[in-house]
């Protein structure tokens, strides 16, 4: 800095030099005003700023605007606009953030109906350790139609045959009525699925007749009495209604595994409660456990006691890997008890649309990778594959997405952030404000009254025909006949720059009835198998050394 400028900040700070000059200016403009060269607005405008620079140096909050009044607000506003200056003029296409302008690209023009095509080859690199791609055949398949299709509970009074690409669990409440509408309306004229969310069923879901997961959560919204406590008669109203396909009881969620929640009672609208079958206007709490079983052998009688009330539907639970032992304890109950669930769906850590602290978000819960595959080679182990069907959710929004989580053992995708780019979310990450510049997250009726349904409807309907559509070409360049033959020999990925495996030979795959039969094929097994018990949550031993 020039030794005047340490002169002169000495005798008068050099940071009030914004707000000196906002004084000056003030003086000019009131003089030119008086002398008839210009409007009263300027003079009017520099004096609340001066007024602005005595309120910063005045106030306790911001120490910022305190050494810089006036100056210190040009902060606020651009940390206030950094998201969209990073999102529209610094990031790469590629780079995620969670998601990456390319992945939010595809999803908006296959909403459209515009083309997804790229020209001039990839914008990956293909060299990158990590990088992936499926192998293709010298003999492609042709497959009549995209509808892949896969049959959940066929044993069951009421089986549902759903669609291999799902939307994913949000609640009325966390979405507008809009966005509500929207996704079940595009359900409905594609023909899958749309989960409630915890936050049950309300108006909204039912105006449009879609197919409905009712997500059950700690909370047992749509299905509580006055305490809290699960209600059989107000959980067999809802479950009986034919929309309502599956019944799906939520463990954990990737987004903040472990966690619960509470909306403030200013939140609890008439509608809101009206959905949740809470009281309005006071605070709604939502658990960060289940009261309605304690054990997991319980927790087998739970699923079998929501079947039987819902009609005979298809039954099964949603959760993120946390604890080994505490998966290996399900697994165990339904040994013991024989009761086996319908579906399982593996949420991701990878989060989702729900606001958590971030240690929650960047540092609690297995990734959709390791979580299924746990699950699956757990299943596979005890020769309950077959009588279980998986779903998974994490960051799923392309083909490809959909094509390696099958590899990996899925039996279907949901997909959250997704969809919501298919109603028209640009990633501004203000969900938790209520402040959504698209009208997605928002109960602001002004907010609210931008998306509109019709056209958001069509777009979530456009999303879903085209990626599977996508999907169909994948597996037909695989030379295969149905998605549900893809497996993990078909998935290569790059581990350093000379290396390639494909994921079964890099991935850990156990046996068909290992478990059964004693073995104990990885570490993650040898370690936390012996710790589980049917009968507690808890772990039973110290691990090995």
């Amino acid at each position: 800095m020039f030794a005047w400028v340490n002169r002169l900040d000495r005798q008068f700070p050099v940071r009030y030099s914004a707000w000196l000059l906002c004084a000056l200016a003030l003086v000019a403009s009131g003089v030119a005003w008086w002398h008839g060269r210009v409007g009263p607005w300027l003079p009017i405008v520099f004096a609340v700023l001066v007024l602005l620079g005595v309120r910063d140096v005045r106030q306790t909050r911001h120490s910022v605007l305190r050494n810089y009044p006036v100056l210190g607000h040009v902060r606020f506003l651009l940390e206030f606009i950094r998201p969209e200056i990073r999102q529209y003029f610094i990031e790469n296409d590629s780079e995620a953030a969670p998601f990456s302008r390319q992945q939010r690209s595809l999803v908006y023009q296959r909403a459209k109906g515009e083309s997804d095509k790229r020209p001039f080859g990839t914008q990956m690199d293909v060299h990158a350790t990590g990088y992936e791609w499926i192998n293709h055949s010298l003999q492609p398949t042709v497959i009549a139609s995209h509808d892949f299709r896969v049959l959940i509970g066929p044993t069951r009074a009421q089986p549902y045959s759903a669609s291999i690409f799902n939307i994913s669990a949000m609640s009325f409440g966390a979405l507008s009525a809009n966005a509500i509408r929207a996704l079940n309306a595009g359900a409905k004229r594609g023909n899958f699925a749309h989960d409630t969310g915890e936050g049950s069923i309300s108006r909204y879901h039912r105006e449009n007749g879609g197919d409905l997961i009712w997500e059950i959560g700690s909370g047992y919204f749509g299905c509580c009495d006055e305490k809290g406590s699960f209600d059989e008669e107000r959980f067999r109203k809802n479950a009986t209604d034919p929309q309502v396909k599956l019944i799906e009881i939520k463990l954990s969620q990737g987004a903040k595994p472990g966690h619960g929640g509470v909306l403030p009672g200013p939140k609890v609208t008439l509608e809101i409660a009206e959905a949740r079958g809470v009281v309005p206007w006071v605070d709604c709490i939502s658990p960060a456990r289940h009261s309605a079983f304690s054990t997991p052998i319980e927790m087998m009688h739970f699923v079998e006691r929501l079947r039987n009330l819902s009609g005979g539907k298809p039954t099964g639970f949603k959760l993120c890997i946390g604890h080994p032992w505490e998966w290996f304890a399900i697994a165990k109950a339904m040994l013991a008890t024989g009761i086996t669930p319908d579906f399982i769906v593996v949420d991701g850590a990878e989060g989702g649309t729900g606001a958590a602290p971030l240690e929650f978000t960047d540092h609690v819960g297995a990734p959709a990778q390791e979580g299924l595959l746990l699950v699956h080679n757990t299943l596979v182990g005890l020769n309950l594959r077959d009588r279980i069907r998986l779903g998974c959710a994490g960051k799923v929004v392309s083909a490809f997405d959909i094509a390696r989580m099958l590899a990996l053992g899925a039996d279907w995708c949901n997909a959250a952030r997704g969809f919501m780019f298919a109603l028209g979310c640009i990633q501004s990450q203000t969900c938790h404000t209520g402040k959504c510049p698209t009208g997605v997250t928002t109960q602001d009726p002004r907010r609210e009254a931008a998306l509109h349904v019709p056209t958001k409807a069509d777009r979530v309907y456009h999303f879903h025909e085209q990626t599977l559509e996508a999907l169909r070409e994948l597996v037909q360049a695989a030379g295969l006949e149905d998605p549900s033959a893809l497996d993990a020999s078909h998935i290569v990925r790059r581990t350093s720059e000379q290396g390639v495996k494909l994921l079964v030979n890099l991935l850990p795959f156990v046996r068909p009835g290992a478990l059964l039969a004693g073995e104990l094929p990885f570490q993650v097994f040898r370690v936390y198998w012996p710790m589980a018990d049917a009968s507690s949550f808890t772990r039973v031993q110290a691990a090995a050394a």
